[in-house]
């Protein structure tokens, strides 16, 4: 078993980072941190606080005087992440769209992305992570030992995200899922720092015809080479 590595898995929204993320810490016993439920955690509680999605130093402040701590937990043998703010449990409330999209605006604050940058450095420093995001591998983490970088067509992410917000019991519209992630993408390769990109030393994984046993398959079969 391999172990103190630290494994980043980047892309864009939907493209399966969670789930197989979640499958392979469980593969190696690892941690898995999901930092894009980290930004959602400070959207959703921005939104609860009317604070704007520009106001970038009321969102700085926010952060730092919280504390936002993961918790991974099994179910029916499944690996499933609780992300808690002072102690609250926000999971339930955090993947809708308005979320995400505050989400995606508020990440690209420099003051912002740079103080949750720090914490997602000292939760992984000791190793024996995954850790999924957009810049784990190109900026959290430029050194991790093994990266991949997960994609998929922007309809195969739609579809996934639709029939994800269904089975959770919200009435949701696939076109406006298709929209929605469409400008989130637009947002995460634009902004000025750490944008979303594919580093030169990432291992590259269309997912858009792929089970997700495949993708799993094909990082393990990395990461023990």
């Amino acid at each position: 078993m391999k172990k103190f590595l630290i494994i980043a898995v980047d892309g864009p929204s939907a493209a399966g980072k969670s789930t197989v993320g979640k499958l392979l810490a469980q593969e190696y016993n690892y941690t898995y941190i999901d930092t894009g439920a980290m930004y959602r955690a400070l959207a959703w509680k921005a939104l609860q606080l009317n604070i704007r999605e520009d106001d970038e130093g009321s969102l700085k402040n926010l952060l730092l005087q919280s504390e936002i701590s993961l918790k991974n937990v099994t179910k029916k043998n499944r690996l499933e992440i609780q992300i808690f703010w002072d102690g609250e449990d926000l999971t339930p409330f955090l993947r809708t769209p308005q979320v995400g999209m505050a989400a995606s605006k508020i990440s690209a604050l420099p003051g912002v992305r740079m103080t949750m940058v720090e914490l997602q450095r000292k939760i992984g420093c000791q190793g024996s992570v995954v850790m999924d995001g957009r810049d784990i591998g190109s900026f959290v983490f430029p050194k991790a030992d093994k990266k991949f970088f997960l994609e998929a067509s922007l309809e195969e992410r739609a579809k996934r995200r639709f029939s994800e917000l269904q089975e959770n019991g919200l009435k949701v519209n696939y076109q406006e899922i298709l929209i929605d992630l469409k400008n989130r993408d637009q947002n995460d390769r634009s902004r000025s720092l750490a944008p979303l990109v594919k580093t030169e030393d990432a291992i590259l994984i269309d997912s858009t015809d792929k089970k997700i046993e495949d993708v799993l398959y094909l990082m393990i079969r990395e990461i023990d080479r």
